[in-house]
């Protein structure tokens, strides 16, 4: 069974996805956009994918911008590409 594990950050604007996409990777992290998960349907569809580890950099570069239309960080679970749990971060 492989797992995958990754953070993720969800908004409820396309434009504030792709302006905090931007800014995160100015600020050296590597992200991409997703779909956002079904656990956290509220929002545009979108969502800022981050490993774990840069959690930390991603809060920071969020606390200097303050992007506004934020749902929240997420840690996300996918068990074999399939069942996914989404806990906030």
């Amino acid at each position: 069974m492989q797992q995958e594990v990754f953070g993720i950050a969800s908004f409820r604007s396309r434009q504030q996805v792709l302006k905090f996409e931007g800014a995160l990777r100015r600020a050296g992290v590597r992200v991409s956009v997703i779909t956002t998960p079904r656990d956290v349907s509220v929002g545009c569809g979108l969502s800022i994918r981050f490993e774990l580890n840069d959690a930390r950099h991603v809060m920071e570069v969020y606390e200097q911008l303050h992007p506004s239309n934020l749902i929240g960080f997420y840690r996300v679970e996918r068990e074999n590409g399939q069942r996914t749990v989404t806990r906030p971060l």
